[in-house]
């Protein structure tokens, strides 16, 4: 491929046509990420993983779809697949929330956690509309897909693509993949393949997504928010912000009533003739002391 270009935009196309549900993708993620496996736990198809979360940054969808049950009308099961991922938006409503500014997008315009700036609250989490965020149970930061950040910088491509054996998920420039999604999508529908789209190619979600789609049916049936339901972001509501901004002042103004208690702190009183140094009367000074004297007179 092309040599990788700081600068420039690089992204996924995922062709789900040509997905056959290997699982290589989610293999190759976790042995190039070192992200840790568990024991599979089988839910109602070959889908094991579940969905995307910290330790899962690529999951296979399996979908059985069935558009018609009439064998006679040759519309029989239809299996729909997907290797779902961060969708690294335009619009990145996990940036937007971030009170610490630990969600960047990088020179090769991915969105990228880091995690020695992450405070672990999670408002990326609530604000993702794919569902693509995790938190680690041990370190408690949150993590996701960094499109092979650390690959990139080397001039290697995604350790996901680079595994894909039938070309599912390409990768490169995204403009180029828009081009090329087009093209298949165009000879899919001269093929009779009606229902073939792009979902994420344009700008109507999120500002447009870096990873996009072809799919085979309606966005709903990848679990994909349908575009008249994508709601870009705003920084109306973001609670983080709010938290952050308060805990700021709150500490600005600790600190500053601190330092001014010390400033104010009494100097040590000198010891007055036959007092106390705190200028309080001393022992001969007392009652007691003049009565005493009066006595031996």
């Amino acid at each position: 491929m092309p040599e990788i270009t700081p600068g420039k935009a690089y992204g996924f196309f995922t062709d789900t046509s040509v997905c056959i549900g290997c699982k290589a993708c989610e293999v190759a993620c976790k042995t190039w990420n070192l992200l840790e496996g568990h024991e599979p736990s089988f839910l109602d198809g070959f889908d094991n993983t579940g969905g995307l979360d910290a330790e899962n940054w690529r999951h296979v969808q399996f979908h059985d779809n069935v558009p018609d049950q009439t064998l006679g009308s040759g519309q029989g099961s239809v299996w729909l697949m997907m290797s779902d991922v961060c969708k690294h938006c335009q619009q990145a409503s996990c940036m937007e929330v971030c009170p610490t500014g630990a969600i960047i997008r990088t020179e090769f315009d991915s969105v990228f956690i880091q995690p020695d700036v992450c405070n672990g609250c999670r408002d990326c989490i609530a604000a993702c509309p794919y569902d693509v965020i995790g938190a680690n149970e041990t370190t408690g930061v949150v993590q996701k897909c960094t499109l092979c950040y650390d690959r990139l910088q080397g001039d290697m491509m995604p350790a996901c693509a680079q595994a894909c054996p039938t070309e599912s998920i390409q990768f490169g420039e995204v403009d180029v993949l828009r081009e090329s999604a087009q093209k298949r999508v165009d000879a899919l529908h001269a093929a009779g393949v009606s229902k073939a789209r792009l979902y994420g190619a344009d700008d109507s979600i999120y500002g447009g997504l870096n990873a996009f789609f072809l799919l085979m049916d309606e966005p709903s049936a990848y679990r994909l928010p349908n575009e008249r339901n994508a709601v870009l972001p705003s920084r109306n509501n973001i609670p983080g912000y709010l938290g952050a901004l308060v805990t700021g002042v709150l500490g600005v103004l600790g600190g500053l009533i601190a330092i001014r208690r010390r400033g104010q702190s009494p100097e040590p009183a000198e010891a007055t003739a036959g007092g106390a140094p705190d200028g309080t009367a001393g022992a001969a000074d007392t009652p007691d002391a003049e009565a005493r004297e009066k006595a031996d007179g």
